[in-house]
């Protein structure tokens, strides 16, 4: 089988993150983009769900900086709980 090179940008920080994951596992990048391609191809859809995660939303994101900014000015204060019995 004939080999092609393909070439495309990344952020650089994911880059060096996923190096990091494939030393990890025993596998270079271009292995894990094979099998990748591979999986896509055979099973005609992208091999994982694609979806957005709603605590990233524009609206929560505002929610968020709100509350921060509550907390920073004393507005608003946290309280403790506790999370594990003992």
């Amino acid at each position: 089988m004939a080999q092609a090179m393909v070439n495309f940008r990344m952020d650089e920080d994911l880059k060096k993150n996923m190096e990091e994951i494939c030393k990890d596992l025993g596998l270079s990048m271009t292995t894990a983009f094979t099998i990748f391609a591979k999986k896509m191809t055979r099973e005609k859809r992208i091999p994982f769900d694609v979806s957005v995660d709603s605590f990233y939303s524009e609206s929560n994101m505002s929610y968020l900086k709100k509350v921060v900014g509550d907390i920073e000015s004393g507005k608003s204060v946290l309280a403790e709980h506790k999370l594990i019995e003992e």
